[in-house]
């Protein structure tokens, strides 16, 4: 049972969010500031964003040579600009937001370890510059002439440098946004996952942790930022989810060589040194279809 005073200040909403990660977040605070007077909810499942938001590589990324290649097979060559576009401006943004140093971003390039069937992708690489020019304005893609100094096997043929590429902590990214919703009044409930969404009448219906009770919100608009779980809420939506591994070793007792970040396949591995622990992380092309699923669990035939 909820007091007089709790229906009249906590159930009513003029946007209600579902999803606290960098979407969610970021949809709640660019409203904000279109409507200042806005009363704004921002419901969680977990103590932490529940999706990859707290939980992903911390590239600054926006498609190596061989990703960007391949995605022509997928988009025309007008979407795979818009999307270069997007990714990286968006960047830009948020580094002009908050800074690189409370995001910890390091513009320390990116690199894409090419064996020898991936070779023949150089022959367009000039072809992809001339192509990203009007996002650029100058040639993203080189060749690294001092490839031993790496120390990768002789596997490696090749090592593709991308000058606009950076890493950032995730983490410390989603703390800004925290600090720029509480700042702007903005409510964050975690803990309170929610079951169903009336559409027609705008009620949100979130779990109540303390009982069986559903709890029903108010809104007048609905975001549903929960990326591929959105499903959940909204069956009839053409979404899949693909879920991704990242692993990070213990505390090496070397010290790891490289600076920057690192791909290969297509995008599909990565890997970069977080402090002195190797992080490795994606490989999902190895098992398509088992990575097609909503359980927060580690798919052994990709760890192995």
């Amino acid at each position: 049972m909820f007091s007089y005073w709790e229906k009249k200040n906590f159930l009513k909403y003029d946007v209600l969010v579902v999803g606290a990660g960098f979407v969610g977040l970021s949809t709640a605070i660019h409203f904000s500031r279109k409507h200042p007077k806005s009363k704004i909810l921002i419901l969680e499942q977990g103590v932490f964003p529940s999706g990859a938001s707290t939980k992903n590589a911390g590239f600054a990324c926006f498609g190596s040579l061989t990703e960007l290649l391949d995605d022509f097979w997928h988009m025309t060559s007008e979407e795979v600009l818009e999307l270069v576009n997007k990714r990286y401006q968006g960047l830009q943004k948020i580094r002009k937001e908050f800074g690189d140093q409370p995001i910890a971003y390091r513009p320390n390039k990116g690199f894409e370890l090419l064996a020898e069937e991936q070779l023949t992708c150089l022959d367009r690489m000039d072809e992809i510059n001339r192509f990203l020019k009007p996002v650029f304005k100058k040639p993203v893609f080189s060749l690294v002439k001092k490839k031993k100094s790496f120390g990768f096997s002789e596997q490696i043929k090749a090592i593709v440098q991308n000058d606009y590429e950076g890493e950032l902590d995730p983490a410390q990214y989603l703390q800004e946004l925290w600090r720029e919703a509480g700042k702007r009044g903005i409510k964050i409930l975690t803990g309170t996952p929610v079951e169903r969404i009336d559409q027609e009448s705008g009620a949100v219906f979130a779990r109540n942790t303390f009982s069986d009770s559903l709890i029903e919100f108010q809104a007048n608009q609905v975001a549903i930022c929960t990326n591929a779980f959105s499903k959940k809420l909204l069956p009839d939506l053409d979404l899949e989810p693909g879920r991704g591994l990242v692993m990070t070793s213990k505390e090496l007792d070397f010290k790891i060589p490289w600076k920057g970040t690192f791909h290969l396949d297509k995008g599909y591995v990565y890997f970069r040194k977080v402090g002195n622990r190797l992080l490795l992380g994606g490989a999902r092309n190895s098992d398509f279809e088992g990575e097609k699923t909503l359980e927060a669990q580690v798919n052994p035939k990709i760890k192995a």
